[in-house]
Parts: C-alpha cells; sequence; structure tokens
C-alpha cells in the first residue's frame, strides 16, 4: 500500500481549516500568469485576502471533506493552474479589485479568448500586399486607404472560451491587438452556502445602481397609489390626505381651523362678484328709465304744429290793442 506523503495530508487540513476559518472563499484561475506578477498581486492583497495553491486533486479532497455547507459546489470551477483565494471582503468587491489589477497583454497560441475577440475598423500601418488576403482569411473586409490598407468594419474573429490559433495570435499582434488580460482570474466565489460565478460578479454599478432607483420609484408610485402606508411614503401620504380633506371642506364651505381663511376670502371675493354684478343691473334699469322717461316727455310733430296756429290769433288781437294804448297816450 502506496504511503501518501506527510506534505499532501498537511496541506488538506490547512485548506479544510481556511474554509472553516474564512466566509468567502474563491477559486482563481493562474493559468499564464508569471511568478513574478503572482507574487506581486500578492503582496498587493495581503491585507484583504490569501491566496493559497496545491494540487488540483488535493484541493478537490478538501473541498469534499469539508464541513462548510455547499462549499463543494466551487469543485467543478477548478480548471487551468487553480488556486484557492480566502478573504472576509464582499465577493462583488474582491472580483472589482481583480478585475483593475489586471493588465493586457498579446495572445498566444493555444491560448483561450477570455472574450469575444474583436478586430475594429481603421487605418493601419501596412502597405498594400499579401496581408489583405492574410485578413480575409478570418472574414475581415479591408481595403486601401492613402496608400495604406483600412479595416472596413468591425469584426469577431473569435469567441469567448474558443482557442488561439498560431496564424490568428500573429496576425493579431501585427495589428496591434492585446486581447489577453494579465492577472489574477476570479472564476468563482462561495458565500453562505451559495456559489457566484463570475458572470454573476462582473456587474455594471452604474446601470445596477439606476435599476434600484427606477424600482424605487415604481414601487413608491404603486404604494401611493394604491394607499399603501410604508416608511417611505407615509408622509407623501399624509400630504395627500391633508390636501384632498381640505379641498373637500371648501367645497361644502365646513369651517376648519385650516381652512377659515381661506373660506373668508372666498366668501368676500363671491359678495365682491355679487355686487358689481348688482351694480350692473341697477344702471342698467336706471338707464331704461332715463330713456323711457325722455321719450314720454318730448312732443311729437303734430303737437308742435297746433300751439303755432294757436298763437297767431293772440298775436293778432294784440296788435289792435297796443295800437289803442299808443293812441291813448298821444291823446290823453
Amino acid at each position: 500500500m502506496t504511503k501518501i506523503p506527510q506534505s499532501k495530508i498537511d496541506s488538506v487540513k490547512e485548506f479544510a481549516q481556511k474554509f472553516n476559518e474564512y466566509p468567502i472563499i474563491g477559486v482563481v484561475n493562474l493559468k499564464g500568469l508569471q511568478t513574478k506578477q503572482l507574487q506581486k498581486m500578492r503582496i498587493n492583497l495581503r491585507d484583504m485576502a490569501l491566496i493559497k495553491m496545491t494540487k488540483k486533486r488535493l484541493i478537490k479532497i478538501a473541498l469534499k471533506d469539508s464541513k462548510v455547507s455547499g462549499i463543494e459546489g466551487l469543485d467543478k470551477f477548478l480548471e487551468g493552474i487553480p488556486a484557492i483565494i480566502f478573504t472576509k471582503e464582499n465577493p462583488f468587491k474582491l472580483y472589482k479589485i481583480l478585475e483593475k489589477s489586471k493588465s493586457s497583454a498579446p495572445a498566444k497560441a493555444g491560448q483561450i479568448a477570455p472574450k469575444d475577440i474583436v478586430v475594429k475598423a481603421g487605418p493601419t500601418g501596412f502597405s498594400p500586399g499579401p496581408v489583405i488576403g492574410q485578413l480575409g482569411k478570418f472574414g475581415i473586409k479591408a481595403g486601401v486607404e492613402a496608400g495604406k490598407i483600412a479595416i472596413k468594419e468591425d469584426k469577431i474573429v473569435l469567441k469567448k472560451g474558443e482557442e488561439i490559433k498560431h496564424d490568428l495570435a500573429e496576425i493579431l499582434l501585427r495589428l496591434g491587438v492585446e486581447p489577453m488580460e494579465v492577472g489574477l482570474n476570479l472564476v468563482a466565489v462561495y458565500e453562505n452556502g451559495a456559489v457566484y460565478e463570475s458572470d454573476i460578479l462582473a456587474i455594471d454599478e452604474s446601470e445596477y445602481m439606476s435599476k434600484i432607483a427606477t424600482a424605487f420609484n415604481e414601487s413608491m408610485n404603486l404604494s401611493v397609489y394604491s394607499a399603501y402606508p410604508t416608511k417611505e411614503n407615509i408622509n407623501i401620504l399624509l400630504g395627500k390626505v391633508y390636501q384632498d380633506s381640505k379641498a373637500l371642506a371648501m367645497s361644502e364651505s365646513i369651517i376648519t381651523d385650516d381652512n377659515l381663511a381661506d373660506l373668508i376670502a372666498q366668501a368676500n371675493a363671491s359678495m365682491i362678484a355679487l355686487a358689481s354684478n348688482l351694480s350692473e343691473d341697477a344702471l342698467s334699469d336706471d338707464l331704461k328709465t332715463a330713456k323711457s322717461n325722455s321719450s314720454s316727455s318730448t312732443p311729437s310733430p303734430a303737437d308742435d304744429a297746433e300751439p303755432k296756429t294757436e298763437e297767431k290769433p293772440k298775436e293778432e288781437e294784440k296788435k289792435p290793442e297796443a295800437a289803442a294804448a299808443g293812441l291813448g297816450s298821444l291823446f290823453g
């Protein structure tokens, strides 16, 4: 029977102990990461995380033997050159820190594309020649502009997860496209019985906060519309009830401490409007009366003719008397 080396037994025990000590357990893939870069990242992360490496088979044994519920779910994420990262940091914050610490690097034959590799449209430094055919091999549309080869439109030359071939790596290098990322690749994280994969951890914070704000506003509108009281909307609901009750009291002329001044002002405005209407009506009646009186006192043409015919005889009668009076004075 083959005796298991003590170093391997100790390594499994150490990992099992760390699983119990740390609430957040992450799996990272160190493939393509140089030792110098790993040491640098260990130093940068030493205040927030501990990175431990051993053989993949020993990590699997430690996960299987661990008493931590659900941690065995990390087993299927042990890919490439796996290592375990132990931390008490939030998984999303940990992912963000590790992603920011990465740097771009040229692709090498045999590597796996970490994401879709895209060749962007635009000018190149190539002179016209066989390179157009090489680009066409990968479906890259190119032509000659101002004496140089230019790429006509964006083109995805390799999908995420596919292997990079030698000829593609060569053309990407010549184009200056560096699709690889050098750093700690966080594959999955365990927390409180749940395992989060990298695509879940890779969230856009601004978009996430925008969605939370939208959800809050929509739920607030719904709760106010349905009059469902909560801690957040109680002041809005009370204000709405106050305004509705005040409007009802005003419309029905119900006197309260809050609307007394408004009711008096409303009554005063109504009184002024009524007085104005009454004054206009009275003035209209006076005008009608005056017009009527004027019409009745004005003589008709027929009436004007009669006095003139009557006055003439009187004037003729007075003339002899005046003459007699004059003679009397002369012979008196």
